[in-house]
């Protein structure tokens, strides 16, 4: 979520935001409208009155200020956040953070943060398949990369992302950064950006080669005006059959604002927007859809952590 030689002027305007969102809701909890492409419980949300729900330290710390998306699962009534934390300055480096919360409003740092400081580690986003959890997170200069962990705290580096066009050749050098995957019949799905001028997506059997499925943006930018200048795919759920790709997009050139906005798909490859975006203006971006266990909450965490509840 940032452009490069903006990156120190922009720091403040940053967050952080977990990715895909496995559990597919085989009955819509409040409508019972199985026919409509965007239900209004996926995409009509209220505040939470008690907003922010978390924060930076606002002190000397290695998280005074946290950044774009952090990411949130839920476990066994537990809701687990992993977030990025830095200090402002010319030298400042992204380290990994943890924090757990019985209802996803009151959250609990882990005492021993940052749990990963052996890197740079910003805009992540964790699956969990079998006993692995699998975070695809940026690194410096906007490199995807992954780790792995089988207790959520300790993570392992498995190095960046190789990514491929259709040809098998490898992408051109540059930053690819925002990687959000989704995990289904065997085959990986990687949404990412580059430079947050599109998003595009590759596949992999092994997580070792991606292969891009076309070598354009499944996501471009615009034609209208809230996504005009960046888009970037934040996390992928699944819900009564259809995909729903939650992304942060700007409508100002220097991006000095954020929103959220939605789209959906029946294969993953072609998306159509949701009409009513953005669902969130003013700075709450970086999306993340929890089920809690009788509907989806959206957490946005630029620069900030808030909880929206559906208006139903």
């Amino acid at each position: 979520m940032k452009r490069l030689p903006y990156l120190i002027f922009l720091f403040s305007y940053f967050t952080i935001s977990f990715c895909s969102g496995q559990s597919e809701i085989k009955k819509n909890p409040v409508t019972g409208d199985l026919k409509s492409e965007f239900p209004a419980e996926l995409v009509k949300f209220i505040p939470y009155k008690g907003n922010p729900v978390f924060s930076g330290s606002g002190k000397v710390t290695w998280d005074e200020k946290i950044r774009e998306r952090g990411y949130i699962l839920r476990e066994n009534g537990i809701f687990h956040m992993w977030y990025t934390g830095y200090r402002e300055g010319p030298d400042t480096e992204m380290h990994l953070g943890y924090a757990t919360s019985k209802n996803g409003l009151e959250w609990i740092k882990y005492d021993k943060n940052p749990i990963y400081d052996s890197g740079w580690v910003e805009d992540m986003c964790v699956i969990k398949s079998g006993n692995t959890y699998y975070m695809f997170a940026e690194g410096k200069n906007d490199i995807a990369h992954l780790l792995t962990s089988t207790d959520r705290i300790n993570w392992k580096e498995k190095g960046p992302l190789d990514i491929r066009y259709t040809n098998g050749t490898p992408i051109t050098k540059g930053p690819y950064g925002t990687p959000s995957a989704w995990y289904e019949n065997g085959l990986w799905y990687l949404f990412y950006e580059r430079d947050d001028l599109g998003i595009w997506l590759a596949t992999s059997t092994d997580l070792s080669v991606w292969t891009n499925k076309q070598d354009d943006p499944v996501i471009k930018m615009g034609p209208e005006t809230y996504d005009q200048f960046a888009v970037a795919v934040d996390q992928v759920i699944k819900y009564n059959g259809k995909y729903y790709a939650y992304y942060h997009a700007s409508e100002f050139k220097d991006w000095h604002e954020w929103n959220s906005c939605v789209a959906v798909s029946d294969d993953l490859i072609s998306w159509k927007k949701y009409p009513g975006n953005p669902i969130m203006k003013e700075n709450k971006s970086s999306p993340v859809m929890v089920y809690d266990g009788e509907k989806y909450r959206l957490y946005t965490m630029h620069p900030e952590v808030c909880i929206h509840f559906p208006e139903n």
